[in-house]
């Protein structure tokens, strides 16, 4: 019974971390950060290059970026117009900045 319990409390564990938004994520340093790099093409979470993919909740969603994920695999390796900060940016900033930019989007970018 106790080995059961254990594995069963060690998938729970696995699952939790596996699907969960980065832990360690600071939103008020992915305002900053995402003033200071993101914010020339995406203020208000618009977007200036391709008006149609915005950083609103709809958008993310249409486009399958709703995610932290999926943000930060963006922001790390940039697509189309769009450049990569990996390099430019640290991985704990853009996930700071993803987690930003969820937040924002719930709040529909008010």
């Amino acid at each position: 019974m106790k080995k059961i319990l254990s594995v069963l409390l060690m998938g729970i564990a696995i699952f939790t971390f596996a699907f969960s938004s980065p832990a360690l994520a600071d939103t008020a340093n992915g305002a900053k950060l995402f003033s200071a790099n993101c914010a020339s093409c995406h203020a208000g979470g618009k977007n200036l290059v391709q008006a149609q993919k915005t950083l609103k909740k709809d958008a993310l969603e249409k486009y399958g970026i709703n995610t932290a994920e999926a943000i930060i695999a963006q922001v790390t390796n940039g697509k189309n117009a769009m450049p990569a900060f990996k390099g430019r940016l640290k991985p704990n900033q853009i996930e700071d900045i993803a987690a930003y930019v969820l937040e924002q989007a719930d709040k529909n970018w008010k």
